[in-house]
């Protein structure tokens, strides 16, 4: 319908509705709108009760995940403010914005600005500002748009219902019962007796903790919802930025603004992350990682040029941030002048610059190395890990173990061998369908297992108590106990009905090998012969010589 010509239109009364979840008792009232409001129904109040206050009452259920996720969203947003940003229960955001508000001209300015972001994003909110973060929420739930000064919370605070402490309706209600309803009637009274009167000393305490951080005898941190950068750069955008040349521009400008700041405290960064603030509400953002760190523009603006078109205007981009992660010393040696001088045949300068390019373009992981690592298995002797900028140092050979190959393989491939029982060395084997007659043969060499890697089943049913899978226990003695340890070691090598247990370590007897074509191998006998540990052992070729 149209309204007439100097007619003024009303907007309709919204009808009341509340949000309603499981309680202890029941249904209760979780929020409410203000059409119920007025009608005297607000959060806590049973559903029922609620119902009779209203017959016609729409109601919902709410979804406290659903709730959840847009507040982070919403907090992920307001980093644009500050980098410490914080949940404040289910229903509020805590913001640290100590330093800060110069960027806005003032508290006043500040506390203005980010209402305008949340009246056009039409966000319900009510703000307060407070040298303490239980004052700044009491004022944001009981007397929003004030800014408390340092120094005056026990004075503003003192009229505030108890209800802004953000207690427990338990707690809530029980002072109520003592007729305790506004924050200064708890200054006078005794916290020993306050703390008597709770049926727990949890329950007390926690009154007390409340009253003490608004009033900033205590203090509270905060876990903010992603790691505080170690250096940040903002720049504000007039207007709504849509073209992505203009992107490309504004991250240049951050990118030299912060490697100065970098520079003059004589560090890099091994992660930089660009976020891109829209109008709608939407924060667009991108990162890199690094090998080492770094405060060169040049190659910084490289990376991100990989992921810059992943960054969406939306309807505008009103602010861009780049900020800084990780930081550390920054290597600044000469290079060599020439090849010759040089310490050694790798720069690692470019090799981590290379490594950085790759990594931007195939994603995190991308660049790994190999590693030696301290294990009696060969196949576990090196591991792979994440380039850090740095090639790790040479193995030393083992003096201890013979000659190894080049190449191994991975898993070893069982094999049919014919040799001497028990240890004799093969004779012939068969491996991938193909015989072959052994001329010369070294070894064994034996390896044990890791027995302290290696996680063991329960113990039997009846074993003696603190008896484990190690064959003597300290509290046993061999000579003894001889006959208590042998049936204890029978059960233990055998499963629920009866069978031997296959999965018990075993040791390798390795043997280097030469066919009559002259070809080398290396395979290992896996277990000995009458050890109790899975039958009788099995072959497996493991390596190729050259």
């Amino acid at each position: 319908m149209t309204p007439r010509p100097g007619s003024k239109q009303v907007e309709p009364a919204r009808k009341p509705f509340v949000l309603v979840e499981d309680g202890p008792h029941g249904l209760r009232v979780a929020a409410a709108n203000a059409s119920a409001r007025t009608l005297g129904i607000s959060a806590g109040l049973g559903f029922t009760d609620a119902r009779a206050r209203c017959p016609d009452l729409m109601h919902e259920d709410i979804d406290r995940q659903a709730d959840q996720t847009a507040l982070q969203r919403i907090g992920d947003w307001m980093v644009r403010l500050s980098p410490i940003v914080a949940l404040d229960g289910y229903d509020g955001l805590m913001i640290e914005t100590t330093g800060c508000d110069h960027l806005h001209g003032g508290e006043a300015k500040m506390m203005k600005a980010v209402a305008g972001l949340l009246e056009r994003n039409a966000i319900p909110h009510r703000l307060g500002l407070a040298s303490t973060p239980g004052a700044a929420s009491a004022l944001a739930r009981a007397r929003p748009g004030h800014i408390l000064a340092d120094g005056e919370e026990a004075a503003d605070l003192a009229d505030l219902p108890i209800s802004a402490l953000r207690l427990s309706a338990e707690a809530e209600t029980l002072l109520k019962r003592f007729g305790l309803r506004r924050i200064g009637q708890l200054y006078g009274i005794d916290r020993k007796a306050l703390g008597r009167r709770f049926q727990s000393r949890a329950a007390g305490d926690a009154v007390l903790l409340r009253l003490d951080q608004a009033l900033g005898l205590r203090r509270e941190p905060l876990t903010p919802l992603t790691e505080p950068p170690s250096h940040i750069t903002r720049l504000p955008c007039p207007e709504p930025l849509l073209a992505i040349e203009g992107v490309e521009a504004g991250l240049e400008q951050l990118a030299e603004a912060l490697c100065v700041k970098l520079t003059d405290q004589g560090q890099g960064a091994r992660a930089f992350a660009f976020h891109a603030f829209r109008a709608d509400g939407e924060v667009s953002s991108v990162s890199v990682t690094l090998a080492r760190p770094v405060r060169t523009p040049k190659h910084i603006l490289r990376l991100f040029s990989e992921k810059i078109d992943q960054i969406d205007p939306g309807f505008g981009i009103d602010l861009m941030m780049l900020e800084a992660r990780r930081t550390g010393p920054v290597d600044i040696s000469a290079p060599a002048l020439s090849g010759d001088l040089a310490a050694s045949d790798t720069d690692p300068v470019l090799l981590s610059a290379l490594a950085d390019r790759i990594t931007a373009k195939l994603g995190e992981g991308a660049v790994r190395i190999t590693e030696a690592h301290e294990s009696h298995l060969p196949e576990q002797a090196e591991r792979k890990a994440a380039f850090d900028g740095a090639l790790p140092a040479p193995a030393v050979p083992h003096i201890s173990h013979g000659p190894r190959p080049i190449r191994l393989i991975d898993p070893p491939e069982e094999i049919k061998v014919l040799a001497e029982v028990p240890d004799g060395p093969p004779l012939r084997f068969i491996w991938r369908r193909v015989p072959h007659a052994v001329t010369r043969a070294d070894g064994p060499e034996r390896l044990s297992p890791e027995w302290w890697t290696w996680t063991a089943p329960p113990p039997p049913s009846g074993s003696p108590e603190g008896m484990d899978r190690k064959w003597l226990n300290p509290k046993l003695d061999p000579r003894a106990d001889a006959a208590l340890i042998s049936r204890i070691r029978s059960e233990l090598e055998m499963d629920d009905i009866g069978e031997p247990i296959s999965n018990l370590p075993r040791a390798r007897d390795y043997y280097r090998i030469e066919d009559s074509d002259g070809r080398r191998f290396w395979l290992f006998r896996q277990g000995l012969y009458e050890d109790g540990r899975g039958g009788p052992p099995l072959w497996f070729m493991h390596g190729l010589f050259a």
